[in-house]
């Protein structure tokens, strides 16, 4: 155990990072640091699999407003170019990612699973992104990657308005990817990151990759990567293996992948 505000564990495939400061597990300047070190550790030494998850009534209640006192617009910008790069490393890990919300989850922590590749959520959660109450705009990657995800209209509602929206919301317009009971939120998120870690990662990495191009580009600018990234796989262990079990024993080939 640690009294870290954020602590990354590794269980084989799966690393999970967990909030961990009571009582709102605020991004305040002790978390900030340990979220830094986890993910520059993740950068590091890239797990197969990621899970971010919090402990507490909360997933986050935002940034802490004392870390704002006294910026002006060069020591802002500094702040701002470090919590987002914190977001960035995460969504270019080389694996897949999994956001579990059980409950409240504002601004930084919502830029974070923005971040991720999936976003489960407990039914009761509630979203925001309320930097306006301050006199802000989200700037760890959020307005971008919500326009990603549900449309530039949707994106300049939530972030204008400052508003909460619940997870059923936040799943129809694309933002959410599963809504489960409030009980389940722990179990299922796991299940499936740990479904993913033992997949073949060499190709949800090169699926990342794709959708990223699309998202910088479009069509052309994905297809124009596609012959690389997806031709790669063929010198991997895993689709080797994958391919000739399939031909020898169907689809239900039962193939362990191993990430290589």
């Amino acid at each position: 155990m640690t009294d870290s505000p954020a602590r990354l564990e590794r269980d084989g495939a799966l690393a999970t990072l967990t909030l961990d400061h009571p009582p709102l597990n605020l991004f305040d300047r002790a978390m900030l640091d340990a979220v830094r070190a986890a993910v520059a550790d993740l950068d590091a030494d890239p797990p197969r699999g990621l899970l971010v998850r919090a402990e507490g009534r909360v997933v986050s209640g935002g940034v802490d407003v004392s870390v704002f006192r006294d910026l002006d617009g060069t020591t802002g910008a500094a702040l701002w170019a470090d919590m987002l790069e914190m977001a960035a490393t995460i969504e270019r890990l080389p694996c897949p990612t999994v956001f579990a919300a059980h409950a409240l989850t504002l601004t930084a922590a919502f830029e974070i699973a923005l971040a991720c590749d999936l976003i489960v959520a407990a039914r009761s959660a509630r979203f925001g992104l309320v930097e306006t109450v301050v006199g802000l705009t989200p700037s760890m990657g959020g307005p971008q990657r919500l326009a990603d995800r549900a449309g530039s209209g949707r994106a300049r509602e939530l972030v204008m308005t400052g508003d909460l929206y619940d997870a059923e919301t936040l799943e129809r317009w694309n933002v959410v990817n599963v809504v489960c009971d409030d009980g389940e939120v722990d179990e299922r998120s796991r299940a499936l990151a740990g479904r993913l870690a033992d997949g073949p990662t060499r190709a949800h990495d090169a699926t990342k990759q794709i959708v990223r191009a699309w998202s910088a580009g479009g069509n052309a600018a994905a297809d124009a990567i596609v012959p690389t990234v997806s031709g790669a796989l063929f010198d991997t262990d895993d689709t080797r293996r994958a391919i000739a079990a399939f031909l020898a024993d169907g689809p239900r080939h039962g193939t362990a992948y191993e990430g290589r």
